[in-house]
């Protein structure tokens, strides 16, 4: 059986971006955020199973044809979300207006790889049984958000995860912000939240500020990462998929918590300077590091 560095498991979305300068159609979700990011970076084995409807395949095309290792469940619908933006990119309204069928075990038995990110876009898209399956082959990373949002009459609103204390024990990365670590934690203080959910069983706990920075917490250390002032801002739809992107990336590496953590905060600052997925390199990355402004936070 191969054994991939990482695999990505989640689904390719439609998406609808509206910001104040215009309005956007384009694919979406952690799947293709991700997928499209790791691309760039030819020293790592990655993988990629999604779900969506045929109609969407196209999407899939895309990515083979770029290099990229995609499996496909065929879905009856694809999600289809709306993103609105104000003039503050750290604050969106958003609306599913079609859900795709959830993953199932069976479906992903073959798969192995070192790290397995379940790219979650609503509540629904994981059973437990798929976290408990995967986490005996290797280790899950998972974005709180998807786990964290009900969808009522389209309207998507946030809430606490249904079956955190039994889900989180199988997760060993967790990226979430602000206010998600508060809805999960009750806590607003960002070392207080994290060491909750560190000792709710998260191995390496990532918390982003937005444009504030970011904090990673392992147990033992906080690391304080800088966020990396961008030349300017024109979609912070992926950011978050993106940030995951490089930190996974340089972890599957071999790199340091804090290494990583600055390579995936550069990562986000590079894809919010422009619409759609990143399109860097890593070099690209490696010297926004070292030149760019820096912002850090303070907790």
């Amino acid at each position: 059986m191969h054994l991939h560095d990482l695999c990505c498991i989640g689904h390719i979305t439609l998406d609808k971006v509206v910001t104040p300068k215009k309005t956007v159609h384009m694919p979406g979700g952690t799947a293709f955020y991700f997928s499209h990011a790791i691309r760039h970076f030819d020293d790592v084995d990655y993988k990629l199973v999604t779900s969506l409807a045929l109609s969407e395949m196209p999407v899939v095309d895309d990515l083979r044809s770029k290099g990229v290792d995609v499996s496909v469940i065929p879905s009856k619908s694809s999600v289809y979300f709306e993103n609105i933006y104000g003039e503050n990119q750290d604050n969106r309204t958003q609306r599913v207006l079609a859900k795709a069928d959830p993953f199932a075990v069976d479906a992903l038995g073959n798969i192995d790889a070192k790290i397995y990110l379940l790219g979650a876009l609503l509540a629904d898209d994981f059973p437990l049984e798929i976290l408990k399956s995967l986490s005996k082959k290797g280790l899950i990373a998972v974005d709180s958000q998807g786990y964290l949002r009900e969808v009522r009459d389209h309207k998507v609103y946030p809430i606490d995860w249904a079956n955190k204390l039994e889900t989180l024990k199988y997760i060993d990365i967790l990226k979430v912000n602000e206010l998600e670590m508060e809805v999960l934690t009750g806590l607003s203080d960002v070392k207080q939240a994290a060491q909750q959910l560190y000792n709710w069983g998260i191995k390496e706990v990532l918390v982003t500020l937005g444009s504030l920075g970011s904090v990673i917490y392992d147990g033992k250390e906080f690391y304080i990462i800088p966020a990396y002032k961008p030349t300017e801002v024109v979609d912070a739809t992926g950011c978050g998929d993106t940030y995951v992107t490089g930190y996974l990336y340089k972890r599957a590496k071999g790199a340091s918590i804090e290494d990583a953590g600055k390579f995936a905060a550069a990562m986000a600052t590079i894809k919010i300077e422009g619409s759609g997925p990143f399109q860097g390199t890593k070099e690209d990355v490696e010297k926004r590091i070292g030149t760019a402004e820096q912002r850090i936070p303070i907790i």
